[in-house]
């Protein structure tokens, strides 16, 4: 008994550290899809979100989605840990839609409120033993609960800042390159390696050959998934725009991980490819649609947790039998609904109190030199 306490509390400590592991994916991720005047920013921002959502989810969040009572096979505060940093997770989505144009203090105080209160309060619904459980709302890790929901605050977001400066002229979409196509790479890659904690962790024990072979199932299911929405989404670019498009292949990956989070473990490995290649599928048309329409997202967060996540979770009644297409259609609305409200209530409050947008001449110039933050390229500045 205290060797299985013992193997499960260090399995849920080490799939936190590779979930932790995410916000340096998060982070690269944007940093090299922005510009160079703004990279610095949102270094800032990416590093004290963590920051702010391991404090807040601490001292209120955690208490809100489950209460703290002591487990029978793994630590307390394993679970804590391994909890913490999903709700990183989820406010990392908002990240990078709002990027380049919104305030720094503005987003940490939303931030705040996001993983202290409008998280827990909906991930208590299913996770926490709610209602949603009740009603066989399944969601194995986090499709919805996680990136579905910070989905609907990232809308909420965008809805209201607007478009950059520049991004539309006569109302089409203009590109806007980033800083570092290494770093986008890069931060997928890692992103890929931390979601085997993010989806592994998720079944919660290693001990006995069911969870060891149930964990060996679900790293070859999400591995998969990746493999497969990458491949289908840079052969859809190549094909629709005859070029092979770095930001939709990366995205191709992200999105068939998110597909895959809302059951890893049901499907066979070849049954995974097909789900993750159906997440690469949506994703591109996806992130073209919104654009067209007017939501600008510089990394494609929206298109890559939002909609893939609510693909992942009308696929779970497909394979898995304790899953009703009923119960998820009610568990994505109410979740989605509840968060895009919300966070669309506490983003208004902002704006017309401290504001949410930065200046026009602030963003013209770079949030890097007016938030007093450094430069980080100072040789490149000129790179508008």
């Amino acid at each position: 008994m205290e060797l299985g306490y013992a193997l499960n509390t260090f399995y849920f400590l080490m799939s936190a550290v590779l979930v932790m592991w995410m916000a340096a994916g998060f982070t690269m991720l944007e940093a090299g899809s922005v510009r160079v005047k703004n990279v610095t920013e949102i270094l800032v921002k990416n590093v004290s979100l963590y920051a702010v959502a391991s404090l807040t989810y601490l001292f209120l969040g955690y208490e809100l989605m489950y209460g703290w009572s002591q487990p029978e096979d793994h630590a307390m505060m394993s679970d804590f840990f391994f909890q913490v940093v999903f709700v990183a997770t989820a406010m990392s989505v908002v990240s990078g839609a709002v990027a380049e144009r919104k305030k720094l203090w503005s987003f940490l105080v939303f931030a705040a409120v996001f993983t202290a209160v409008i998280y827990p309060i909906q991930g208590s619904w299913s996770w926490g033993g709610g209602w949603l459980s009740e009603a066989g709302f399944f969601d194995f890790a986090g499709s919805g609960i996680v990136h579905m929901a910070g989905a609907a605050a990232a809308l909420a977001a965008v809805l209201l800042i607007g478009p950059r400066a520049g991004k539309y002229v006569d109302g089409k979409p203009v590109a806007i390159h980033g800083s570092n196509s290494g770093q986008v790479a890069l931060g997928m890659l890692i992103l890929w390696m931390g979601w085997f904690g993010f989806n592994g962790g998720s079944q919660l024990s290693i001990i006995g050959n069911e969870n060891a072979d149930a964990v060996a199932q679900i790293f070859v299911n999400t591995n998969t998934a990746a493999a497969a929405g990458l491949i289908i989404a840079m052969l859809l670019s190549k094909l629709w725009t005859g070029k092979t498009a770095l930001n939709a292949t990366v995205n191709g990956a992200l999105a068939g991980l998110v597909v895959i989070t809302a059951d890893p473990l049901t499907p066979s490995a070849e049954m995974a490819a097909l789900y993750g290649g159906l997440g690469g599928l949506i994703v591109v048309p996806a992130m073209s649609l919104l654009e067209k329409w007017g939501i600008d997202d510089p990394v494609g967060a929206i298109s890559v947790h939002g909609v893939a996540g609510i693909l992942g979770l009308m696929l779970v009644p497909v394979l898995n039998a304790d899953a009703t297409l009923m119960a998820q259609l009610i568990g994505t609305g109410a979740i989605f609904g509840f968060v895009f409200v919300a966070s669309l209530i506490v983003w208004t409050i902002l704006k017309y109190t401290i504001g949410i947008r930065v200046g026009e001449e602030e963003e013209l110039a770079g949030s890097d030199m007016w938030e007093g933050t450094g430069a980080a390229y100072p040789d490149f500045m000129n790179n508008k």
